[in-house]
């Protein structure tokens, strides 16, 4: 399998789609992601995606069996090339070529080839992780519950009852296909069709073992550990190599895909490496300097604010943002100052405030303009506030 996207939300289909609506779908997909219209990177990934999903949801006999299993039902009946083989994509004469460039084989229900034979490697897996700012900055090793297709313990893997096996179908002798001769008043025409008998598998299970009902698979959930790196973004994917579903007898397991996701900070926000933070002092600290504690991701430091500071400045500390994810250097905490209004003064206030407003209005006499002066304009609009 290619993908472990829901094919239904693949093709922006609900469940209870037509036959005429899946197609529809496609045909306008396709058309957009087509490889030789579409140049963007990743045009070709998402035609093959799409081209799975209806090429699985057009067969009855196969989205049936998705409906009831999802994946592991594909899985533990078809190879790739099954998925295709038989599917209508009319219009798309050369989709054959494309379907077999794009996964490095060959498509033998477009062309006549031959069906690939062997065993199935199994799907890749994806499981969305949150974690926190705090967890991203330090690292995290955490053990996910996964839950997956696994070979059925009864058979094996094979679908048949255990002391039994499956045998080789003797309507396509283990071709998977079939082939058949029209005569035409223009001529004899072959054509190659998924063997009805045994639904493309090559085999027959005469007695399905009762474990897992002939599927070869069962569900399970496993733990896995996943370490998150430090400087961990949003949308970083970790590949677990061999941790997706297990494969058929004999073929590799596929892998775990785990995306990260940064859950929002109440007190900062990330910009690259660098972290954004606000931090609020008194209109006297601003005017006369001093220190304050400043929370940072590693912990409190010190930070000095100098006389005269105004709202809205930007101080740096520097090597307190988030560490670089392939380095070993971080980023900065930018603090944006914010100078706090106080909502209601005393009386003892007040009076220091119009001491101060006197000795600057002695000031503000050799200004031509005039004016109150800051710390006037600032005592006006505390008052207006009371």
């Amino acid at each position: 399998m290619s993908t472990t996207r829901d094919y239904y939300e693949i093709l922006g289909l609900s469940k209870d789609a037509t036959e005429s609506e899946i197609k529809k779908a496609y045909r306008k997909l396709a058309m957009q992601y087509h490889p030789d219209k579409n140049k963007e990177e990743d045009a070709e990934a998402k035609f093959k995606e799409i081209s799975e999903a209806y090429a699985v949801l057009s067969d009855t006999e196969k989205r049936e069996q998705y409906d009831r299993f999802g994946h592991a039902g594909i899985d533990g009946r078809y190879s790739q090339e099954d998925i295709f083989r038989g599917a209508d994509f009319g219009g798309f004469d050369d989709l054959g070529d494309i379907l077999g460039n794009i996964f490095g084989g060959g498509f033998g229900g477009f062309g006549g080839g031959q069906r690939r034979q062997g065993p199935a490697r199994g799907s890749d897996l994806r499981y969305d992780l949150g974690i926190t700012l705090e967890q991203a900055a330090e690292g995290v090793e955490t053990t996910l519950n996964i839950p997956r297709a696994e070979n059925c313990e009864a058979c094996g893997g094979t679908g048949a009852k255990a002391g039994t096996s499956p045998k080789t179908c003797s309507t396509c002798h283990g071709s998977g296909q079939v082939t058949q001769a029209r005569n035409t008043p223009f001529g004899r025409f072959m054509s190659t069709s998924t063997c009805n008998a045994c639904h493309g598998r090559g085999n027959v299970i005469e007695e399905p073992c009762p474990a897992c009902k002939g599927t070869g698979k069962m569900k399970k959930v496993r733990k896995i550990s996943v370490k998150v790196p430090k400087g961990t973004d949003n949308g970083l994917r970790l590949k677990v190599r061999g941790e997706g579903e297990e494969g058929s007898p004999g073929a590799p397991s596929g892998d775990l895909y785990v995306v990260i996701h940064v859950e929002p900070h109440d007190k900062f926000q990330r910009v690259g490496d660098d972290i954004l933070y606000e931090q609020p002092i008194s209109f006297s600290m601003a005017a006369l300097g001093g220190d304050v504690m400043v929370p940072t991701l590693h912990g409190k430091v010190k930070m000095s604010i100098k006389p005269g500071t105004q709202t809205h400045s930007i101080l740096r500390l520097k090597g307190k943002g988030m560490p670089h994810l392939h380095g070993n250097s971080h980023g900065d905490q930018l603090v944006k100052i914010i100078i706090r209004t106080p909502t209601k003064l005393t009386g003892e206030q007040k009076d220091l405030l119009n001491k101060f407003q006197e000795l600057e209005s002695g000031s503000d006499a050799k200004n031509p303009k005039g004016g109150k002066g800051i710390f006037g304009k600032m005592k006006g609009a505390f008052e207006a506030g009371i």
